[in-house]
């Protein structure tokens, strides 16, 4: 899953307004700051910053819809790549018209619904902090809808000549203005099946998951409530968010990736690891599958990994002698490793979706997450000497030189593991001191980041991924007050029971949906559809939460290589210019040595629990 094509991928930078970019930066650099300066405080002075958690969560939420607005107008939200299939020409532009004119009338249905929430809180006494009442922290929701939408309707005329773009434009603004207008009218019932249809239409014709969740969610809340004020519990959902403690762990640790990437991580890191295993049989694969894995830490999307190194690992593949199938498979297969090691994004995600403790999800994932490694690994050091690949002399001194330029790259996750591990902090305010080290080390130690000239646009890059995602789990939240209301998690549990005796049949079940789901649906929304209903299965079979996380986690991971649509085989097609066929093939190995450590992480639950109980007894 990706965005559509049409004119669709923009420089974030380049799009929306100065003052969006601005404020999105100010914003992310205070979210660094109130909490770690709250956690010196607390460990210096023996108290915190007053009002800085509740503040840190209101700005995530400025945050998130900033960066919503910022990916509308780039076209980075989180969409079906449908669009590509359709033949070029009036079909095209027909598809591309509906996705955007339906995108633009969801959103502005959103912008009243969240109107409607500011006008019952405006004249409440509740207050953020500082004097801020809870109503002006919820403004940017309307505001921001409503720019979506404006934009939506703008990029309905995106692939037509100039005199046509103006009247698909025009056409999508009047359809979103009626929209808008809806929120006054009650639809029948025929009219409510019109609208789940062409959502679900323009869902599959490359309109943002977030629009295909929340106007699912608005047209089942008007279809059972027969009253248009019912659509309210959408966005009432969505700001419930800032009730989460750990959400500003989201958008923290999602700049602390991008500051380090942007930084010259990668080069730094592929020397170190070289210089540590090159000496090995198949020492460079190792390399490479290591680097990937740690990568994708730091940026929780493989996509991310594969097209950041791509360039810089396959030629040191080829150049020892490694064959070039198995060269593509690896840095496929690997570009989704790392995703439970922290400071990874999913997991986070999943804790705040699933009410999963974090800090265990972490420490839970530790070892499992190192036998995935080390399963691809040891298939490297396989090839390796298969093929003769050349193993270069292990020169201390380099090695050391070299581990101690990354010393500072591989700093962080080890100062998120410390500091949740130890108690010093909790996984907001070791979020911020990641994303705080992460600044420094960029900026004054290596100084790669220039403060002016490269920080605020490294900070729009990581607000889009932070805005798309917020975005996504807040509309998600509000299909899911549908399933509650509509008791389907319960039914879930109760059919599911009822057939299903076995805990042990039951996880092979998950482990297939799973696999085949997490092929189709992008990680992160993977996760906020599928978690929910997920969560209350685990417990009615009695699994235990943290090792279901893992499970859960692992397998969606695995799902990146599963064929015909996992998201890493069709990025490594268009990275190296390969067929998806050939793809297909060359990493079915990998997809295989992968299934056994996910086999084995969830019919072996003490690789996963174990390491929590030992710190429990601790």
């Amino acid at each position: 899953m990706t965005a559509p094509t049409i004119s669709s991928h923009g420089d974030p930078e380049a799009q929306g307004t100065r003052i969006e970019r601005g404020l999105v930066t100010f914003l992310l650099v205070t979210m660094i700051l109130l909490p770690a300066a709250s956690t010196v405080s607390r460990r210096l002075l023996g108290r915190e910053l007053p009002g800085s958690a509740v503040l840190a969560q209101h700005i995530t939420l400025w945050v998130g819809f900033l960066g919503a607005m910022l990916a509308t107008a780039s076209g980075r939200h989180l969409a079906l790549s449908t669009l590509d299939v359709i033949p070029v020409g009036w079909p095209r532009t027909a598809a591309w018209f509906l996705g955007q004119a339906v995108s633009a009338a969801v959103t502005a249905l959103l912008a009243w619904a969240s109107l409607e929430l500011v006008k019952v809180e405006w004249t409440g006494f509740g207050q953020v902090a500082f004097g801020i009442k809870v109503a002006w922290s919820q403004l940017v929701m309307p505001v921001g809808f409503a720019i979506m939408a404006l934009r939506f309707a703008w990029r309905a005329g995106a692939p037509c000549e100039s005199l046509r773009c103006w009247g698909l434009r025009v056409a999508a603004a009047l359809i979103a203005a009626g929209a808008f207008l809806l929120g006054s009218a009650v639809p029948g019932p025929a009219l409510t099946w019109i609208l789940s249809i062409l959502v679900l239409l323009a869902f599959l014709l490359g309109a943002p998951v977030f629009v295909a969740m929340a106007g699912l969610a608005m047209v089942l809340f008007f279809r059972d409530a027969g009253d248009p004020i019912a659509v309210v519990a959408v966005p009432t959902a969505t700001f419930n968010l800032v009730s989460s403690a750990t959400l500003p762990a989201i958008p923290l640790l999602t700049a602390a990736g991008y500051v380090l990437a942007e930084g010259g991580a990668a080069r730094r890191l592929v020397r170190a690891y070289k210089g540590i295993f090159g000496w090995m049989p198949g020492g460079v694969a190792v390399m490479a599958t290591f680097v990937c894995a740690l990568f994708t830490t730091f940026t929780g999307a493989s996509g991310v990994t594969i097209l950041a190194l791509g360039g810089l690992l396959l030629p040191a593949l080829l150049e020892d002698g490694y064959p070039e199938d198995f060269s593509v498979g690896l840095v496929t297969a690997a570009g989704s490793l790392g995703l439970l090691f922290p400071p990874s994004l999913p997991v986070i995600l999943y804790g705040v979706v699933a009410q999963a403790p974090i800090d265990h999800l972490f420490i839970g994932g530790l070892v499992p997450g190192l036998l995935m490694i080390v399963l691809v690994a040891a298939y490297g050091v396989l090839v390796g000497v298969r093929s003769r690949a050349p193993r270069q002399a292990f020169h201390p001194r380099e090695a050391l030189a070299a581990l101690w330029d990354a010393k500072w790259d591989l700093g962080l996750p080890t100062l998120v593991v410390v500091a949740v591990g130890s108690g010093f902090a909790t996984v907001v305010e070791a979020a911020a001191l990641a994303a705080a080290y992460a600044l420094v080390v960029e900026l004054l130690v290596f100084r790669s980041i220039g403060p002016v000239r490269d920080l605020p646009r490294v900070l729009v890059h990581a607000s889009t991924l932070v805005g798309s995602v917020v975005i996504l789990l807040g509309t998600a939240l509000g299909l899911t007050s549908w399933f509650v209301d509509a008791e389907i998690p319960t039914r879930l549990v109760e059919w599911m029971t009822a057939h299903v005796h076995s805990p042990a049949l039951f996880l092979l079940m998950l482990n297939a949906v799973l696999l085949v789901l997490g092929s189709v649906l992008e990680i992160y929304s993977a996760i906020v559809v599928l978690a929910p209903l997920v969560a209350p299965l685990g417990v009615a079979y009695g699994i235990e939460p943290i090792h279901l996380g893992v499970v859960f986690l692992a397998n969606l991971e695995l799902g990146f290589l599963f064929p015909p649509m996992g998201l890493n085989l069709f990025l490594s097609a268009s990275r190296f210019n390969k067929p998806l066929p050939y793809l297909y093939r060359k990493a079915f190995p990998f997809l295989l040595i992968m299934s056994a450590g996910v086999l084995a992480i969830t019919y072996l639950p003490a690789i996963t629990t174990g390491v929590v109980e030992l710190l429990a007894r601790d």
